[in-house]
């Protein structure tokens, strides 16, 4: 017997990624009614008639507005019959709190992590921030959780757009996407230091980067205040690049962050598709089909 189609259902705002996933996977999407009331709660409407094994897709930027819908339709998804669900969601919130740094703060990765595990039979994700976590399956506690990767999409996109790039993490904690986008699309790298004392107060220092008379690309996982590429921008811009582009997994620039990284001197932003943004050149679609067929999508789908 041959499996039916792959269904991926998603929110009106995703449509667009949902569509073309559902068309890599050979399946439908298929989209979840959201009425608003005037209290702030939320009415969900799903497909009256659920396959057994289905994809949400959910990417979680704003998380505190998408989660309790997510989870809700989660629920109501299991009860219209889905037996095996997974989360796509290309950006995954909440991965920086991985410890608390003083008494009493609450560790939101790993309370996150045990709340889609509860939800979700898999968790599949892009570029998630972890650091002291070594993979996703400890994030989402006896699930499979998977980490992919935009970063040498975005490095093989920078290879044909801006040849004999020299890419540069603006810190050490995107030092690991850039030497990954290094390596496969055969392009130098180096790695600045930064300094944060505060959520707008950012500054980067080189650390001896060749940077004089190249044409420099920041690649960093996401941008969300901007300031670190506005430091790293001017600081390479400074000691001589001779131009300054950025590339980034999830664009959020929240407010005026795009604006501010433009006026710093950088010439082009360039994105994944995992946040949908204006600044979008590369899409991860292959990679989420990719890890959806290796979890035996079309082998062990049954109605």
């Amino acid at each position: 017997m041959t499996p039916p189609p792959a269904l991926v259902l998603h929110f009106a705002d995703e449509a667009a990624l949902a569509t073309r996933l559902a068309a890599a996977l050979g399946g439908a999407a298929a989209c979840i009614d959201v009425h608003a009331f005037p209290d702030g709660e939320t009415r969900l409407r799903l497909p009256p008639a659920l396959p057994r094994r289905a994809v949400l897709l959910r990417g979680l930027q704003q998380p505190n507005a998408k989660l309790a819908p997510l989870l809700l339709a989660a629920a109501g998804a299991r009860e219209l019959g889905c037996e095996r669900l997974e989360l796509v969601t290309p950006y995954l919130a909440y991965m920086r709190q991985d410890m608390a740094f003083t008494p009493g703060e609450v560790v939101s990765q790993r309370h996150l992590g045990r709340l889609l595990a509860g939800a979700f039979d898999s968790v599949i994700t892009v570029d998630p921030h972890l650091h002291r976590v070594a993979t996703m399956d400890e994030i989402v506690p006896g699930r499979r959780g998977v980490a992919l990767t935009a970063a040498t999409l975005l490095g093989h996109h920078v290879a044909h757009t801006v040849p004999g790039a020299l890419l540069l993490a603006p810190d050490e904690e995107a030092g690991q996407w850039v030497r990954s986008a290094a390596q496969a699309a055969g392009l130098d790298h180096a790695v600045c230091l930064k300094q944060r004392r505060g959520d707008h107060d950012v500054s980067v220092a080189l650390q001896g980067a060749p940077v004089q008379g190249r044409a420099v690309v920041l690649l960093d996982d996401v941008a969300s205040t901007g300031r670190t590429l506005v430091s790293a921008a001017q600081v390479a811009l400074a000691a001589g690049a001779s131009s300054v582009d950025v590339a980034v997994t999830h664009a959020l620039f929240v407010g005026d962050a795009l604006a501010a990284v433009r006026a710093a001197g950088v010439r082009h932003v360039w994105s994944s598709d995992a946040v949908p943004h204006e600044s979008n050149a590369v899409s991860i679609v292959p990679l989420l089909a990719a890890a959806l067929r290796q979890s035996g999508w079309r082998t062990d789908f049954r109605c």
